[in-house]
């Protein structure tokens, strides 16, 4: 029996700048840290990789996890800055936030980009950004708590 998502995985260029933002800006808290090097022959086979190296991260927020990984080898394809989120894949995360308007004013004078101002949407108001790689988060406060 499936009970829920236990966490979402990025891969990021940065280890340090994604600790920096998810972290620092966001409020995560670091659980773990660790890493692997290559020929980890049991990792290699749980993820599908041959030679696979390694930088990991698990964060968490409130019932949230986020683990993020900064591989060393195979080399990792570079990521379009601007991915659009109508293309096949993950496409966002999404944090609750209470007092959307001061997040979004706090995020913004740290220099994330988001494609608008907030929104109300009916049930919520909601606004998109993207981290320092690209990846699109939404940031959500539901109408009535």
């Amino acid at each position: 029996m499936i009970h829920g998502i236990d966490h979402t995985a990025i891969s990021v260029p940065d280890m340090d700048r994604a600790l920096a933002f998810y972290a620092g800006l966001l409020g995560f808290e670091v659980l773990f840290q660790f890493e692997w090097p290559a020929g980890a022959e049991a990792l290699d086979k749980l993820i599908g990789l041959e030679q696979s190296s390694a930088k990991v991260a698990m964060l968490q927020l409130g019932e949230a996890q986020i683990e993020i990984f900064e591989f060393q080898s195979p080399e990792p394809a570079p990521q379009a800055p601007k991915r659009p989120v109508n293309d096949h894949g993950i496409t966002h995360i999404c944090l609750r936030v209470s007092d959307l308007d001061s997040e979004y004013e706090r995020l913004s004078q740290a220099g994330i980009r988001f494609n608008s101002a907030p929104l109300d949407t009916g049930a919520a108001y909601c606004v998109y950004g993207r981290d320092p790689f690209g990846n699109t988060f939404e940031l959500i406060e539901p109408k009535g708590g």
